[in-house]
């Protein structure tokens, strides 16, 4: 399986971006798939994970209310939309997926995944 994030740039504080994490190779909807960033000088932590059907999601608190995960299983894509950006949120934003049993979903660590996609930079000004 491999990933493809993409979708970062460059916005205000208090914008909004999609990022997209498209899957190639595999089964697509056996696929547990989470986001992860690290800023700067900080270590990679994880930001939303979403189940195999999409029915099953999990925020971190600082993206609680702010952040949406989505799937569409039919284009082997899961979605992060992030709003309300704030300069916290700049990093490199990593797509992570393992292929799970449909109710082993929850996985918040880095050690949980087996694929991960290359990265996309979230910058937000101030």
């Amino acid at each position: 399986v491999q990933l493809q994030a993409s979708g970062g740039g460059l916005v205000q504080a208090g914008g909004s971006l999609r990022l997209s994490c498209v899957a190639s190779g595999g089964t697509f909807s056996r696929l547990t798939v989470g986001w992860f960033r690290q800023a700067p000088g900080k270590e990679r932590e994880f930001v939303s994970v979403i189940g195999r059907s999409g029915s099953n999601t999990y925020y971190s608190d600082s993206t609680k209310g702010r952040f949406t995960i989505s799937r569409d299983n039919a284009k082997k894509t899961v979605y992060l939309q992030v709003n309300s950006l704030e300069p916290g949120d700049t990093a490199v934003y990593f797509c992570a997926a393992k292929s799970t049993i449909i109710t082993d979903w929850f996985k918040t660590r880095e050690a949980d995944y087996l694929y991960w996609g290359q990265g996309t930079q979230v910058t937000v000004s101030s």
